[in-house]
């Protein structure tokens, strides 16, 4: 029985002539150029993945609730509002909106978003109370009519969170919501508690710049 040729890691074995084997030592530089090649495959794979994904846009509420006088009218921690500052009382607000200037502290940031089909809307809470952030066709009133400034309400706000399409809507404090599959065009989106709160996005076709 010919003896067993074992080939030591790092080594390619090559037929030769008859029944010989012998070793070839992989040089550095064809290492080098396996490892830089996987590189950079996985990072042009890296690379389709990010551009496959989709995209994501944010907007943010907030608002400057006073703890004190919005739970002793609302209940136990319905103003969660931890941020520094001054705050606005619950009577202050409504006042301010009855002479039809509505607290601008009450806010969605941005105002205006252009973004491409097929991205995410992320709309977080960091204000101390709820809001919505419901689509409407034209801006208006909430369901508040003391916190309407004058405006009639929108069709797409009545009936408060009764309205499952209202209540779906909702975002808490320190929670937020996704909104997904925006058509191209303007869209037009307001709190339906504080309707001055207001966002208008116009969403592009992917290829558009």
């Amino acid at each position: 029985m010919e003896p067993t040729t074992r080939i030591k890691p790092g080594k390619l074995a090559e037929q030769g002539s008859g029944n010989r084997m012998r070793t070839l030592t992989m040089r550095p530089l064809a290492k080098f150029g396996l490892l830089a090649g996987c590189l950079m495959f996985a990072g042009a794979t890296f690379a389709v993945a990010q551009e496959n994904s989709p995209r994501l846009a944010q907007v943010v509420a907030l608002d400057e609730c006073d703890p004190t006088s919005f739970n002793a009218k609302l209940g136990a921690d319905f103003c969660k509002n931890v941020t520094l500052g001054a705050f606005t009382t619950f009577d202050k607000l409504f006042e301010e909106a009855k002479a039809g200037t509505p607290d601008p502290n009450w806010d969605f940031e941005p105002d205006t978003l252009r973004i491409k089909q097929g991205t995410i809307l992320s709309v977080v809470d960091q204000g101390g109370e709820p809001h919505t952030f419901t689509e409407v066709a034209q801006f208006g009133g909430g369901f508040i009519a003391d916190l309407n400034h004058g405006e009639a309400t929108v069709p797409e706000c009545k009936g408060g969170f009764s309205n499952l399409a209202v209540a779906k809507t909702r975002i808490l404090q320190g929670s937020h919501i996704e909104v997904t599959g925006l058509s191209k065009g303007e869209h037009r989106f307001e709190c339906c508690i504080h309707p001055w709160m207001r966002v208008t996005v116009e969403v592009k076709d992917r290829g558009e710049q």
